[in-house]
């Protein structure tokens, strides 16, 4: 009975390690506080495992911040800014490379593949050294074994190590990373010797670049590695562990060829083209471990397809070869459904999170060696037939408005810079206005009075009261402050999918379904289960209130439904685009009651646009083409004189730019304050854009306050490649994290720099 988990979330089930981590790095508690929690962590979900009775338990996917930085340590590939001086690395320079110190930044983060996970970006050049300076992986294999659990201890694969580096500061830009292979192999040498020393029998090797479009070359960097690591890995079982997408035809040859491999892991849930790869010849005598129960979503697995798709396998590699395991790691999913008090018993039953994902590839295992448990899969069968009848997750309604999409393409009626024209007679604003993204600074008390409400300790009444006043403080601060399209604040809001999920139909929301997205920092995605609809007005009341504190034009805040989508759970029994569509109808239905209440400018966030981006190519544009069209759904119906906002993050940006410009909207505000250079030269090269455009001038995330000189020099830098008239001066992002005393100074100056530019651009005409 063959059962095998990728790897484990690390937060615990109620984010012990989010709190351990936290209070460590506030100095409220020791390293050896922090250590102690860490153990007691990994003891558990390795005892878990092993009492549910899966075969092969992975060891040292656990990280106190990121599996790549682990990895960094392990080859002790420490930039030379944190003068880091050998020897075994421990909390201070770990931590450094991960959050920066008082003196140096951290090391880049970015998404970790198509996930809402980040890792931390390994800086490499040529002359990087390498020495074995972190024994993590052995010592949580050792740990593991004093608790009479033997472990599958898990590296991340050398070659995917490189891929996903990048050349360090200072190094030529072509420098390629892949060209270190051979220094770095000493030292997983040494890893692998010390691991078969302390007993180990089997390891994994993460690969997942090999879903992703690899040239010829970087494919026989596989062959290389495993070819130079074949002598050290004898008398081991060897495993490499694909997941996320299906591996292309050529990669998968190379993968299967590999010399001193024994088993090969593959995503059938995400990669289901694999599945024709392995019936068209997979090498005889080694192991597939077969990813059947996924590790991305919440939806509990359809165990009788699954265990068809088993006994298929079974006939093309043996009995005894066929592994069942998870579709990658459960890193990306919730940790314990055990935890899940207020989710209703139906909706329940439809899910399964890490622990019960465990309990599931061990039923799949049990099955196969002729073991059912035939409750267990009756039990399952009902769920699945329940969620597929139930009323709660079909909407006659919503399908029919849905289909009707399919006939056009939703354009609203005229170009953008007839638009432009009409709005501005309608808002008549200055050149270069001057706006806000949207949050204003949400203080301990705004935090208070939203719990409260929210636990039923203060009346409506009450908490409507408290939300006006510090709307109308919001609104006469941006008076004064002379901004001239204001924002409302948002402090009713807790989160900006979140709050609008709450409103919508077809949602549910667990109280402990956190999963990580970087370092300590975890997010609670909702869970889209059925038709979206919107039963109600979500924003109208609250904007309305605060259009009729001011004269000046008051923006409409709403988020995007790619951006409600990518940051959701989403349900797996219809397409993701059929689902993004029902969320754009709903939208468009706040767009126009928000336009008939007097609103005249609207903001639709889709600061997730990009994130949903596939990893191959091949399937780019059909993504970029639907996302684009859920966008225009939510606003082709409103009048020329309403304009029409959005904000993006400026990795969004450049390789997409013809999708962006596709989306049509009237102003794009962008998050570009840490790459001014890269984003301005999308326009240096001549990429026509007729839409307004403000490119944040001073970067929010940092408490630093810009001076007058220095926006102004931005908006200068702008205005050599944009023109005037369509230029905007705005912050990079919302300031729900920045406190008043930052807020005011920043914005201050901000406003000055756009006057002293209107003045200079007045005098020069």
């Amino acid at each position: 009975m063959a059962s095998h988990i990728v790897g484990y979330p690390r937060m615990g089930p109620k984010r012990e390690l989010k709190f351990a981590l936290e209070s460590f790095w506030d100095g409220k508690s020791s390293a050896e506080d922090l250590q102690k929690v860490a153990a007691d962590l990994r003891s558990s979900i390795w005892k878990q495992m092993s009492s549910a009775g899966i075969k092969y338990i992975p060891s040292n996917t656990f990280a106190n911040y990121d599996q790549v930085l682990d990895t960094t340590a392990m080859l002790g590939a420490v930039p030379s800014r944190y003068n880091w001086s050998g020897g075994e690395i421990g909390f201070d320079t770990y931590f450094s490379m991960a959050r920066g110190n008082a003196t140096v930044p951290a090391m880049e983060m970015t998404k970790w593949f198509d996930t809402n996970y980040h890792f931390i970006v390994p800086e490499l050049g040529p002359d990087t050294k390498f020495s074995y300076a972190s024994h993590k992986a052995v010592n949580e294999y050792k740990e593991a074994k004093a608790l009479g659990i033997d472990t599958f201890p898990v590296l991340v694969g050398p070659v995917t190590y490189l891929l996903l580096s990048k050349p360090a500061k200072g190094v030529e830009k072509s420098f390629s990373p892949l060209s270190l292979l051979g220094k770095i192999l000493p030292v997983y040498k040494e890893v692998i010797s010390e691991l078969k020393a302390a007993g180990a029998s089997w390891i994994q090797f993460d690969e997942p670049t090999l879903v992703k479009d690899l040239d010829a070359h970087q494919l026989q960097a596989f062959t290389q590695a495993y070819t130079e690591l074949e002598s050290t890995l004898s008398g081991l079982n060897v495993i490499i562990e694909t997941y996320f997408a299906d591996v292309p035809a050529e990669a998968f040859k190379t993968l299967t060829a590999l010399k001193g491999v024994t088993g090969f892991g593959f995503d059938l849930v995400r990669g289901s083209k694999t599945l024709d790869l392995i019936k068209g010849g997979f090498p005889s005598g080694k192991y597939l471990f077969a990813g059947l129960v996924d590790g991305r979503n919440i939806w509990a697995n359809d165990l009788a397809a699954s265990l068809s798709t088993l006994q298929a396998l079974e006939g093309i590699v043996g009995k005894d070869k066929l592994v069942v395991s998870t579709s990658c790691s459960l890193l990306h999913t919730a940790v314990d459904l055990i935890n899940e008090t207020k989710l209703d018993d139906e909706i329940k039953s439809w899910m399964a999170f890490a622990a019960q994902k465990v309990v599931e590839v061990n039923a799949l295992a049990k099955a196969l060696a002729g073991q059912k448990d035939e409750a267990f899969f009756s039990a399952n069968a009902a769920a699945q037939a329940s969620r597929k009848s139930s009323p709660r997750v079909t909407n006659e309604a919503v399908q029919k408005a849905a289909a009707a999409l399919k006939g056009s393409d939703h354009r609203r009626a005229t170009n953008v810079s007839a638009r432009l024209d009409a709005q501005q007679k309608k808002l008549n604003l200055p050149i270069l206005p001057t706006t806000t993204i949207g949050s204003f600074p949400q203080t301990m008390d705004l935090r208070r009075v939203r719990r409260e409400y929210k636990a039923k300790k203060i009346s409506e009444e009450a908490y409507v009261s408290a939300i006006k006043e510090e709307i109308n403080k919001v609104v006469k601060l941006q008076e004064e402050l002379d901004i001239d399209v204001l924002v409302h604040g948002e402090p009713e809001r807790n989160d900006m999918v979140e709050y609008f999920g709450e409103q919508l139909s077809g949602f549910a929301f667990s109280a402990n379904g956190w999963v990580q997205s970087y370092g300590s920092r975890c997010v609670k995605p909702p869970i889209i289960y059925g038709d979206v609809s919107r039963p109600k007005a979500m924003t109208v009341f609250w904007s309305s209130m605060a259009q009729s504190m001011t004269a000046r034009p008051m923006k409409g805040m709403l988020t995007g439904p790619v951006t409600i989508l990518n940051w959701s759970f989403v349900r797996n029994d219809q397409p993701r685009f059929e689902t993004c569509y029902q969320i754009a109808l709903a939208i468009k239905d706040e767009v126009e009651d928000l336009e008939k209440a007097g609103i005249n400018v609207i903001q639709i966030d889709e600061a997730a646009l990009r994130e949903g981006l596939p990893l191959r190519k091949s399937e780019e544009a059909f993504y970029l083409d639907w996302a684009v069209h859920s966008f225009r759904i939510t606003n082709c119906g409103v009048q020329d004189t309403t304009q029409i906002h959005t904000h993006m993050c400026y990795s969004n940006f450049n390789d997409i730019i013809h999708s962006i410009i596709d989306m049509d909207a009237d102003v794009i505000t962008i998050e570009n304050s840490r790459s001014d250079e890269k984003l301005l030269s999308v326009f240096r090269e001549g990429v026509k854009y007729g839409a307004g455009i403000g490119p944040g001038v001073y970067d929010i995330h940092s408490p630093r306050i810009p001076s007058t000189e220095e926006i102004a020099d931005r908006i200068n830098k702008m205005l050599a490649v944009l023109e005037t008239n369509i230029l905007w001066v705005n912050p990079d992002c919302g300031l729900k994290t920045r406190k008043y005393a930052e807020v005011k100074p920043a914005l201050t100056a901000m406003v000055s720099a756009a006057k002293l530019l209107r003045k200079e651009l007045a005098s020069a005409k």
